[in-house]
């Protein structure tokens, strides 16, 4: 483990924490209000919290929790179309673990599954395939989600579906892009940010060269962070450096990771499977143009929505819960009149207490349990 031993090394964060105060002290606006750093990845956000980052920064600093959590920000409407399709007759619907909690109108897969339907969850979309292949006589449906990180892997399965003619195979397409999510951000009137952490695993995928227009056009900079602790404070440390200097760029701290160009395998995938959604609906944050992709019609056999009845309705988030707030930044998790009472890890009422990397489950595991109780007691009193 000496790689991620040298990650989390006591001294090195000390030596940074030293260079992000003597930062922070050089950048004038500091004086008059803290400076807002979006991490985009709800990965991040975990790693701030498991870690303790966030308590060792100064107060000038405050982090904002951002829309990187593909379950989370699945609207519920989704939800009630995965349940509707396992309910129907013949098939077999396979999904990753952290879906199967997130609520629906009526129920979650997991309650679905307990009623009956076969309900499966897989590591990947090729136990889905190797499922088809073991039950000719079913259907099985396999629930893609996430940003570009987890695209290819779905692509490449429908291809090799393809090559191996297997006709009981389907995807329902939940697949969702980063660029247009940090732009709804950026004009955003709520939330005034003034840089990002930006996604690691994403960024392995699409590279760096797609998120230029937020240095170009909003003047924000970015830069690519890992997922240790030290990445991430050499992340904020990158930013902060940038803010003083009087710089917007896009910068690579995960460059032993993430390459410049991407991954031209992956994107080729990507590419030849899926095609962009004139506007998909995003949980919280509204529809939002250009930022779901669909199956492009030379594999429309593979695709769920084509080939089933698929109710689409468009459902609202219940009104006590402010998942749309948190994912926008414009809230704490705690701020949130249900967050620790009602909406709890066992009795979640949003994705974003369900979801492994949810900024809700981060801050009920990892936070402040004084500020935690704190909401609650707030709550109790205004019932």
């Amino acid at each position: 483990m000496k790689y991620v031993d040298e990650f989390r090394d006591p001294t090195k964060a000390k030596f940074l924490l030293k260079e992000i105060r003597a930062l922070v002290k050089s950048i004038e606006i500091t004086k008059t209000r803290p400076l807002y750093i979006m991490e985009v990845c709800g990965g991040h956000t975990h790693a701030i919290f498991r870690y303790g980052v966030e308590t060792m920064l100064p107060d000038e600093i405050e982090l904002v929790h951002g829309p990187g959590c593909p379950v989370c920000v699945l609207p519920m409407g989704r939800v009630d179309d995965c349940v509707a399709l396992a309910e129907t007759p013949g098939v077999i619907f396979t999904t990753f673990g952290d879906a199967m909690r997130v609520p629906g109108s009526k129920k979650s897969l997991l309650q679905a599954r307990a009623e009956g339907c076969d309900v499966r969850m897989v590591y990947s979309p090729l136990d889905s395939l190797a499922l088809a292949k073991e039950n000719p006589d079913k259907q099985v449906v396999f629930f893609a989600l996430g940003f570009e990180t987890t695209m290819p892997s779905t692509a490449l399965t429908i291809l090799e579906a393809e090559r191996e003619g297997i006709e009981n195979f389907t995807v329902f397409c939940n697949h969702i892009t980063i660029i247009p999510t940090i732009k709804a951000i950026l004009d955003s009137p709520e939330l005034s940010l003034d840089g990002f952490l930006g996604p690691g695993h994403v960024s392995m995928v699409i590279g760096d060269s797609s998120y230029g227009f937020i240095a170009d056009h909003y003047n924000r900079p970015l830069v690519i962070t890992g997922f240790e602790p030290l990445d991430v404070l050499q992340g904020i440390w990158m930013v902060l450096k940038q803010i003083a200097e009087g710089r917007s760029e896009i910068e690579n701290q995960y460059n032993r990771v993430v390459p410049s160009g991407g991954n031209a395998a992956a994107l080729e995938a990507i590419g030849k499977v899926y095609e962009v959604r004139e506007f998909f609906e995003w949980r919280g944050l509204g529809s939002i143009d250009h930022s779901g992709i669909r199956i492009r019609e030379p594999y429309a056999k593979f695709d769920a929505e084509q080939q089933f009845s698929v109710p689409a309705l468009k459902i609202a988030d219940p009104k006590s819960c402010q998942c749309g707030e948190v994912l926008k930044g414009v809230i704490k998790p705690w701020d949130c009149k249900v967050f620790g009472n009602e909406c709890t890890p066992e009795t979640p009422l949003g994705a974003l207490m369900v979801s492994s990397e949810g900024a809700c489950a981060a801050y009920y595991q990892f936070g402040d349990l004084e500020k935690i109780h704190d909401t609650k007691r707030k709550y109790e009193e205004t019932v």
